[in-house]
């Protein structure tokens, strides 16, 4: 099978697009590695807010959540908000990357998140052991990050341009 994305395909919007709206489990058939090693936060980031969009497009909440691997920096799980969509109170953009990475050892991986973690979603990221949380936006909800570096969590803020 051919490849969608290789070690030289240009990382761009329509890329990453692609990446944010084919199935997780598809990303390694489908992407090389050559090309994932090449994103960068940025790029992750911007998978995320696509992810949002997606949300928002459905007619939810725009919040979208990757999680990759921090050695092979493989995407393991992404998801975006269905609150609205499918009326339940914890399908949240976070939840539903975790519920899409299954069953893993999430402590050598890193969850981006277009928008500052609820406190629901603040306590799961830190029970479930994550070491570094990268959060897209603060200007519209804030307020959990000091809870998850008292935690021992890293949490790095990265706003999207685009988002």
């Amino acid at each position: 099978m051919t490849t969608l994305l290789n070690a030289g395909s240009e990382i761009s919007t329509a890329a990453l697009a692609a990446i944010a709206h084919m199935p997780t489990a598809s990303l390694p058939v489908l992407v090389e590695a050559g090309f994932i090693q090449r994103l960068t936060d940025a790029d992750f980031m911007r998978v995320a807010v696509l992810l949002a969009q997606k949300s928002f497009d459905e007619g939810g909440c725009p919040i979208g959540a990757v999680i990759i691997d921090n050695a092979t920096r493989r995407i393991l799980g992404k998801g975006h908000n269905t609150l609205v969509q499918e009326n339940h109170p914890y399908h949240h953009g976070e939840t539903s990357a975790i519920r899409d990475a299954g069953r893993i050892d999430f402590s050598r991986t890193t969850l981006f998140t277009s928008l500052s973690p609820c406190e629901v979603c603040a306590t799961l990221l830190y029970m479930r052991g994550f070491p570094r949380v990268v959060v897209g936006d603060v200007t519209n909800a804030s307020g959990t990050e000091p809870l998850l570096r008292s935690k021992g969590t890293q949490v790095d803020i990265l706003e999207d341009p685009h988002g």
